[in-house]
């Protein structure tokens, strides 16, 4: 891996280990940023097409990030929730339909699915606390008025990575819709759609993809795009979008019908940057580091007597360990860790660290460190 060490010039003073919550931004992104605006500043928008040029390599990068047949199968949503009210409000939907999801789930995947009860629909919740085989037990509260199963791929408290494989298959096996918060798993890990039978992908950047608010991927299977019924209208997601005298209109063919106005450009700049870095890392370059990193912060979780609230092994995490410190109330714990710089997550009953491929092996140590010293009171 050729990394320029360059790219994450990090305050030394701080240990970052929150990228479950928002991340830092490498090098290149922070420069691309600054040259939009001056860009901006010096020349307003003289290269328009280029930044539009731009917009393309993003859904490029994106589709290929999750193994989508094609750029066009890519949308750009404002957020996680945004994409997420989209499918959820363009599906038809009967009163006795059901939707089975995690009682743990962050608010942006639980709260869109509960709000369809207004129309009938049934959301029901496994409790991951009394699950030893999440899947199987997912696939138990199935019944024959299931229409969805809508999971994060990887829990944002405590970490637990879902089978997606395995969800998949008997989604397609019973005819039931996947749909797929992925935010804290892209940009951490291998997704690929020629495996994984998800029929809706949703994630903003801001987290593991290394990029800033406001800018997420939306991907609906084409088979099904055309079917969801919009709720936005404007220019942007027409067909002939650049015709704006054209009296008929119609929605765009591809993912682009769900843009209903003018994109976000300055985070497409942003997002597209953070995304080429990780593609030249490689994502299983990443896989790989981000793993020694988790594996050594449960080495040493176990070994100064703290208590690990995530999964263990590795095929059933990603970047988050969350653990507490017996003896310590968690937000005591929370208040100590932030005032010595170590950002972090109060998440889960205890305490989140999400590092990623990138994080010195010595910052995760200092920030252990720091643990045990507010630990010992």
């Amino acid at each position: 891996m050729n990394l320029d060490p360059d790219e994450f010039a990090l305050d030394p003073t701080l240990c970052h280990l929150n990228h479950a919550a928002v991340g830092p931004w490498p090098r290149r992104t922070a420069e691309a940023v600054a040259l939009f605006a001056e860009e901006n500043r010096r020349l307003g928008s003289l290269h328009y097409p280029q930044w539009l040029a731009t917009e393309r390599r993003l859904r490029e990068r994106l589709a290929r990030l999750i193994g989508a047949e094609s750029a066009a199968d890519i949308a750009l949503a404002k957020n996680t929730s945004e994409a997420l009210s989209i499918i959820a409000y363009g599906l038809t939907w009967q009163p006795g339909d059901e939707i089975v999801g995690i009682a743990q789930e962050f608010p942006s995947n639980r709260v869109v699915w509960q709000s369809l009860g207004a129309q009938g629909v049934v959301w029901s919740a496994l409790d991951l606390d009394r699950s030893s085989d999440p899947e199987a037990d997912l696939f138990a509260l199935c019944t024959q008025r299931t229409r969805m199963i809508a999971v994060s791929w990887v829990q944002y408290a405590r970490g637990l990575r879902l089978d997606l494989e395995r969800i998949g298959a008997f989604c397609r096996s019973k005819g039931i819709f996947l749909c797929v918060d992925a935010i804290q798993g892209l940009g951490a890990l291998p997704f690929d759609l020629s495996r994984i039978a998800a029929d809706f992908v949703v994630a903003d950047g801001h987290k593991w993809m290394l990029g800033p608010e406001g800018v997420a991927l939306l991907y609906v299977r084409p088979s099904l795009r055309n079917g969801l019924i919009l709720r936005q209208f404007g220019w942007h997601m027409l067909e002939h979008s650049g015709d704006f005298d054209r009296p008929d209109w119609q929605p765009a063919d591809d993912a682009r019908r769900f843009e209903c106005g003018s994109p976000n450009l300055l985070g497409v700049k942003a997002l597209e940057a953070s995304l080429s870095l990780i593609e030249e890392v490689g994502i299983e370059q990443v896989r790989s580091r981000l793993q020694e990193r988790t594996g050594h912060l449960i080495e040493e979780i176990d070994r100064h007597g703290l208590e690990l609230l995530s999964p263990r092994a590795p095929e059933r995490r990603a970047g988050i360990v969350t653990f507490r410190a017996p003896g310590t109330a968690a937000s005591e714990l929370y208040t100590g860790l932030m005032q010595r710089r170590v950002l972090c997550a109060q998440r889960g009953g205890g305490i989140r660290f999400s590092p990623h491929f990138y994080t010195p092996v010595e910052v995760i140590d200092r920030a252990l460190g720091a643990v045990l010293e507010i630990a010992a009171g």
